[in-house]
């Protein structure tokens, strides 16, 4: 049931905040590996992306990835989230009856790995459902999918079984990163918070401020392996599946700061955080509050 109502409580803050996830996903494969100055620019900020997608892709090209979106989300943080609340629940990232540094973020980090291992072939769709666009408004190297299923069938017809688990390089220290940034300070805020007795003990506000916390913390660590991911999932591959720009996690990540600078790897910053954000903030309170629904009444 942990499982469960992780998916639930992730697919929840999907539905919210997968439009923030298409212009992210945009402003991250603008201008790669060209300087700055070098490039067309189609999305300014964050609020001009979202106008100018609305307004040559129409409304439902904020919506593109949603399906895959929410099957990623279900999957990858059910096993992420649900696995991470058992060791909470048995007690193991405590130590003296206080949540542990070391052992949170161990927790986290190895429930991220697994969450995105088995979410990789999904993560994958979605990044190229999500870039495809209008040619006057492309960025990256564009998928001609018509959908998650078709997307699916057609990788693994090419490039075979392994072919779907393409760009999980990047996804694994993604993930873990993010994971371990976001649980521990949200275990670690949730116990401040309630030591402080900022709010009546069980309150949905102290999840409310823990996710808060949180958002700022999973944001500054994840950007720039969020970078790398969109680009290693996102490029071209020849015959034999073999990516066409990068050959893996540090060549993508040296090439990046290399040819565009530090500021590179936090392109999308602020799109990062109107979607991490939220759906950081959402997911948490939804999966700590259905938790307690869920002990109260079984």
């Amino acid at each position: 049931m942990d499982f469960v109502l992780s998916g639930m409580a992730a697919c929840g803050a999907c539905l919210f905040t997968n439009p923030l996830e298409v212009v992210k996903t945009r402003m991250q494969l603008q201008g790669e590996l060209k300087s700055r100055g070098t490039y067309q620019v189609y999305y300014r900020n964050v609020f001009h992306a979202f106008y100018t997608i609305g307004k040559v892709d129409g409304i439902a090209g904020l919506q593109k990835g949603l399906v895959p979106g929410l099957v990623y989300q279900f999957v990858m943080n059910g096993v992420r989230l649900g696995s991470y609340a058992i060791i909470e629940s048995s007690g193991y990232i405590q130590t003296d009856g206080k949540v542990s540094a070391v052992k949170s973020i161990v927790a986290g980090a190895i429930a991220g790995i697994v969450g995105a291992y088995m979410g990789s072939p999904i993560y994958l769709v979605k990044t190229h459902l999500q870039s495809q666009a209008t040619s006057s408004i492309a960025v990256g190297h564009q998928h001609k999918h018509r959908g998650m299923l078709h997307a699916l069938a057609d990788i693994h017809k090419q490039h075979g079984i392994m072919g779907l688990w393409r760009g999980s390089s990047a996804a694994i220290p993604r993930v873990s990163v993010g994971s371990a940034a976001q649980l521990y300070t949200f275990s670690a805020s949730k116990e401040l918070v309630t030591n402080l007795q900022l709010f009546p003990e069980g309150s949905w506000l102290i999840s409310l401020t823990s996710g808060m916390v949180s958002s700022v913390a999973v944001v500054s660590a994840m950007t720039p392996f969020d970078v790398v991911s969109t680009r290693l999932y996102n490029q071209p591959v020849d015959h034999l599946g073999k990516g066409e720009l990068y050959r893996g996690f540090s060549d993508c990540f040296s090439k990046t700061l290399k040819k565009e600078g530090f500021t590179g790897l936090y392109k999308g910053l602020g799109a990062s955080y109107f979607r991490l954000g939220p759906h950081t903030i959402v997911s948490l309170l939804l999966w700590d509050e259905l938790r307690k629904f869920y002990k109260k009444h079984s």
